[in-house]
């Protein structure tokens, strides 16, 4: 392939990859957005191959069979519920790839640059390891924490913060030494010592912030692969890399900020370090105990639906976590065929990574028009006959607004206990991410439905029928 036909395939290659990122924006868009951005991958896939490579054909195309192969694999077997586990582990790959091209890189002795081109080509190489190494470090930890093989408790090191200051000077100061040292033909340990140094930041860094905060750590650890990927095509002198890098990490770095205000919490703040503990610990603010709720059983549950006009639904991971979303549609589905109007009311973190609870939702074949955001639908719940929460926690807690001392003061909530009856389902009394209690579970209007999400809603969608 030409030149000037290569630039043609890179600039068709990323307009798609821009109407990608605007179908994945909406819902009803959404999935005609992966097919543009499926498009684009593949036309840049083949302009590079035809234009680009020029040997070694047999172990790209083994490369691409195996990583094909187990993308595939990955696409067909995992559920819904371990998508945020699966991104992360993703994420980790971006990194890795992007530390592995930046030591080939610098390894590459047919490199002919001189003077400040090669000074500035150094710290290309330079900081697109030291991202790619965070992110590869971060990722690893978010998937242990998101498949809960470790702890959702932020690990609080003492002197943290002067421990990353630390971490930071060294990595400039290692950065001046790489490239002077290189600029002679050497600078390898100044790289390796960088490398470790960004792997053990990448760690310090995720376990630090606690499982309240794990959406905003997944966007954040998109926009870091993205950056990444921007880094690398500027080692390699690709466009096409830079500017669907520059896509990725921009898009990523809005995307944790619209998390971060959607939770109250400013975006340096979660990098310090988050409030969350691990699911089930005693929080701060008790306000009642077991025997200050009022449960109910799965018929009255049914008997209070039939009663009602308006509906509002509010998932959280407890849904994804019990695979309870398709009972929820069959639900939806009868509600709405005797005239009930049912809407589903979305926070902005509810689950494990953003966009979760929309993901579920649709896979259940929920129409579109009827699942609304946070900052649509909080005005409704005075007019709400019945509020169902399915595994939510934190998303609905009125400390979030009553407590001022409460860890997540200020957080915007889903106001459900403004409204007639709230039905929280849950398996225990045990705390959210945020290891605070729920003063909702206590109040006059709310009732609890004990038990598994999927079974106690399949025997609600019995009673219905």
């Amino acid at each position: 392939m030409s030149e000037g036909m290569m630039s043609v395939a890179y600039i068709g290659a990323t307009i798609l990859f821009i109407l990608a990122l605007g179908g994945l924006s909406r819902q009803d868009t959404a999935i005609r957005g992966n097919y543009f951005g499926m498009t684009g991958m593949f036309l840049a896939l083949v302009a590079t191959i035809s234009g680009v490579v020029t040997a070694n054909y047999f172990i790209l195309i083994a490369g691409l069979g195996i990583g094909g192969g187990a993308g595939l694999v990955l696409a067909r077997r995992v559920e819904m519920t371990a998508m945020p586990e699966l991104i992360a582990i993703l994420h980790s790959l971006v990194g890795l790839a992007a530390v592995l091209v930046g030591f080939a890189n610098f390894l590459d002795h047919g490199n002919s640059l001189i003077g400040a081109e090669k000074s500035i080509h150094d710290v290309e190489t330079y900081l697109g390891i030291l991202i790619g190494a965070l992110t590869f470090s971060g990722s690893i930890v978010a998937y242990l924490k998101l498949s809960a093989k470790l702890s959702g408790k932020p690990l609080l090191l003492p002197g943290r913060h002067f421990f990353n200051l630390g971490l930071l000077l060294a990595s400039i100061g290692l950065c001046v030494l790489f490239v002077s040292q290189s600029a002679a033909g050497g600078g390898s340990l100044p790289l390796i010592l960088m490398t470790i140094i960004a792997l053990v930041f990448g760690v310090h860094m995720v376990m630090a912030i606690g499982g309240a905060d794990m959406p905003v750590v997944v966007s954040m650890l998109n926009s870091y692969s993205g950056w990444a990927a921007a880094a690398t095509g500027f080692m390699l002198n690709n466009d096409l890399l830079i500017v669907v890098g520059a896509l990725v990490g921009s898009s990523g770095a809005i995307l944790s900020f619209i998390m971060c205000r959607a939770m109250n919490r400013k975006f340096l703040a979660v990098i310090a370090g988050g409030f969350g503990t691990s699911s089930g610990t005693a929080g701060t603010g008790s306000v009642g105990d077991v025997g200050d709720v009022q449960a109910v059983q799965a018929n009255e549950v049914a008997e209070m639906l039939l009663g009602a006009k308006e509906v509002m639904i509010i998932p959280g991971y407890g849904m994804a976590v019990a695979q309870a979303q398709h009972t929820v549609y069959e639900i939806t589905r009868k509600l709405r065929d005797k005239n009930i109007n049912v809407r589903f009311g979305i926070h902005p973190v509810a689950g494990r990574m953003p966009g979760h609870m929309n993901v579920l939702l649709a896979e259940a074949k929920v129409p579109y028009d009827i699942v609304f955001e946070l900052d649509e639908i909080n005005g409704d719940f005075p007019n709400v006959d019945v509020s169902i929460v399915i595994g939510a926690n934190d998303i609905v807690n009125p400390a979030a607004e009553e407590e001022p001392d409460s860890p997540i003061a200020g957080m915007p909530v889903l106001q459900c206990w403004k409204g007639k009856t709230s039905v929280v389902l849950k398996r225990s009394m045990a705390t959210g991410y945020a290891g605070v209690d729920n003063p909702l579970f206590y109040k006059e209007n709310s009732r609890m439905l004990f038990g598994d999400a999927r079974d106690t809603l399949e025997e609600v969608l019995k009673n219905l029928n």
